[in-house]
């Protein structure tokens, strides 16, 4: 004789499945009301808003005199502010939602819902389970993003290297990105699976929707990729003055997909990393501050020349520019004849990014010293303006010579 089988035992509903009955539970008690009830529901409701909104404005106000006083008493460290209003903040922030929570909890009590009854309840476990969750997420989200920048910054700071502590300047955003990416996903899947959310057909969908944007969104990929192997090999990182295409300026700012230039005028332009096929950076390691000055054909080369390397030599025993220099002046000759005049060249060695100072120094320090030693800047001249350029020339360096005598 076979036994009957047991009926299959019945489940739980899930938390989404009662706020859904209690939804529908209110909405058939607040069709029960009567227009009187009704009317002073809302006045009563009201009255609860308003006084929450009265309470923050007043503890708003209340603490920015207490700031004002603080900052006018001088008992306030300029080296904690930044500190203190991050923290004044989040705190500030605790105490709105604690305020509004507050008068929503009264608001349900007016309307009948009995808010605390709920709590206690399997639902409202399940609805504090999910507020500890967002909150946790919040501050891992905040905490993470913390001690990343600090952490980054330390090893900026301890860096002995220009160029590493460039390196962890760019990498700190990217990936406190992908950090913060990474547990708003986990908090908002375990939110889900909270409220009766089947999380794993999600992820099977979402992988499978993945493999297609994937496919889809090939661009996407590769400016990820293009840009992690440019930070890897350390192609270029941010404060590095750059070119792409027909742009220059210096790099603001690297993404998870774009490096964004800032040019002299202030423009900022931005590039997906796909499209940076050839970055040209003009600061890496080390410049060249290239010095092409041209002469007259009617000056002296070898005295041009030597001019130059003598305004080097002054340039490197400046102290606010030694520092700068890393190697002397070195002159590389004549470099081509044109129709202005003979074109002279020469280069400083310099740290990364100090070239375009080193070179606008010299070439105001080389324009007097050719102007007092009678070397003239290249111009237009052909025929018979020479002979006539030639005599006025040596006539005014005679009369120069002669005034240096009688002083």
């Amino acid at each position: 004789m076979t036994t009957p089988a047991a009926p299959p035992a019945a489940t739980a509903p899930s938390a989404g499945e009662e706020i859904v009955r209690a939804a529908q539970s209110f909405t058939s008690d607040l069709l029960r009301l009567q227009p009187r009830e009704i009317a002073i529901n809302l006045a009563l409701s009201a009255f609860v808003a308003l006084a929450a909104a009265g309470l923050i404005l007043g503890l708003t106000w209340l603490m920015r005199r207490g700031g004002e006083r603080l900052a006018a008493s001088g008992l306030a460290n300029a080296a904690d502010l930044p500190k203190t209003s991050k923290v004044a903040a989040i705190t500030w922030t605790l105490v709105k939602a604690a305020i509004g929570v507050t008068a929503a909890a009264l608001v349900l009590e007016v309307w009948g819902l009995t808010p605390l009854e709920w709590l206690s309840g399997r639902m409202g476990a399940a609805a504090t389970r999910v507020a500890v969750l967002v909150l946790a997420g919040a501050g891992a989200v905040e905490l993470s993003n913390h001690l990343i920048l600090r952490l980054f910054h330390g090893l900026e700071l301890r860096s002995a290297d220009r160029r590493r502590a460039a390196q962890f300047r760019t990498l700190a955003p990217i990936i406190r990105g992908l950090v913060q990416g990474l547990l708003v996903i986990f908090v908002g899947l375990t939110v889900l699976s909270e409220v009766g959310v089947k999380i794993g057909p999600l992820l099977a969908g979402a992988g499978v929707v993945g493999v297609a944007l994937g496919f889809g969104a090939q661009t996407l990929v590769k400016d990820f990729l293009t840009g992690l192997f440019l930070i890897i090999e350390d192609i270029v990182s941010v404060g590095d003055n750059v070119k792409i295409g027909t742009f220059t300026g210096r790099v603001e700012t690297m993404t998870l997909r774009t490096i964004r230039l800032r040019d002299f005028d202030g423009t900022l332009h931005v590039f997906p990393y796909s499209e940076a096929q050839v970055i040209h950076n003009r600061t890496k390691s080390f410049s060249n501050a290239v010095i092409a000055p041209r002469i007259s054909y009617l000056s002296d080369i070898d005295r041009a020349m030597a001019v130059m390397k003598k305004v080097g030599a002054q340039m490197q025993a400046d102290e606010a520019y030694a520092k700068s220099i890393l190697e002397p002046l070195e002159i590389v000759g004549v470099d081509e004849f044109t129709d202005n005049g003979v074109v002279l060249k020469a280069r400083f060695k310099t740290f990364p990014g100090e070239q375009w100072r080193i070179g606008r120094e010299f070439n105001r320090r080389l324009k007097r010293a050719y102007d007092a030693a009678g070397i003239e800047i290249g111009y237009p001249n052909v025929g018979a303006d020479r002979a006539e350029r030639r005599s006025f020339l040596e006539q005014e360096h005679a009369e120069d010579e002669e005034g240096r005598a009688t002083q």
